[in-house]
């Protein structure tokens, strides 16, 4: 799978050339799939007014180009878009999956607005209305979508695995901060470890983010790392290592405790 490490800004044709671009170099290093960050299309410093003002629907010009880009290069492809929520001052921030034939595979929309380090994400972004992981197959693997924040809460992650994920897209833009690189590292480890499952961590680059895109697999051990530049990069992901680690540590028909508290039936 590739890794498309943008730097995303507020015009959205040169966006969809980046993506372009890179699913192109991705495909001819042989991915199947190319994930790129939250907020793809459309990107500030700060979220403002001018998300929802650039919103769309799934099936609007910016969706056509992604499912576009996805057809031409003949790659599944994960982007971070600006989605119309209905409401006139917030917009849904989403990941859109296409698959090779353009088609729609799947649509996330992101749970955990980021309102916190001086953030209020939740003033201009609509949150999902619902909380239930979302999933897709393709290509003999099963793919799981979250967003940026949500990387910090680790039930949503536990929830994919349930639901099937092998391979975590954690598609963000990670504001910078004190320690935000150590910490970004840390949770796409932790969240591959604690759940058997590659974290393919695809991060903007600087300054609006941290950069250092990253793919761990199920063992913690990190694979592809990006630094700080706006880049590609390619790396394998195989079904037969999740399972060999499942096997190996079979925490889901270990545990005891219930996901939202108590035990689960017949383990104590």
């Amino acid at each position: 799978m590739g890794l498309g490490q943008l730097e995303s800004g507020t015009d959205i044709a040169a966006n969809l050339a980046a993506m372009d671009r890179f699913a192109a170099a991705a495909a001819a290093e042989g991915a199947r799939l190319v994930a790129f960050p939250e907020y793809a299309s459309y990107e500030k410093k700060v979220v403002d007014a001018s998300f929802a003002a650039v919103a769309e629907p799934l099936d609007g010009p910016v969706c056509i180009a992604l499912a576009g880009i996805a057809q031409r290069h003949g790659v599944a492809l994960v982007a971070g878009v600006v989605e119309a929520s209905g409401e006139p001052d917030r917009a849904y921030n989403t990941l859109a999956a296409f698959g090779p034939d353009g088609g729609l595979l799947a649509a996330y929309r992101k749970i955990h607005l980021f309102d916190a380090q001086g953030f209020s994400e939740s003033r201009f972004i609509k949150p999902a209305p619902s909380a239930e992981p979302v999933v897709f197959d393709f290509g003999g693997l099963t793919f799981g979508l979250m967003t940026c924040y949500d990387l910090r809460f680790p039930e949503l992650a536990r929830g994919l695995s349930d639901a099937g994920a092998e391979v975590l897209l954690a598609c963000s833009s990670w504001v910078p901060g004190e320690h935000k690189v150590r910490q970004w590292l840390s949770l796409t480890a932790a969240r591959a470890i604690e759940n058997g499952m590659y974290v393919a961590g695809v991060c903007q680059a600087p300054p609006i983010s941290v950069g250092h895109s990253v793919l761990v697999d199920p063992m913690g051990v990190p694979h592809a790392e990006l630094g700080t530049d706006s880049a590609v990069a390619t790396v394998e992901v195989s079904a037969d290592t999740v399972a060999a680690v499942r096997r190996q540590f079979p925490m889901f028909r270990q545990r005891r405790l219930h996901p939202h508290g108590g035990s689960l039936p017949g383990q104590l």
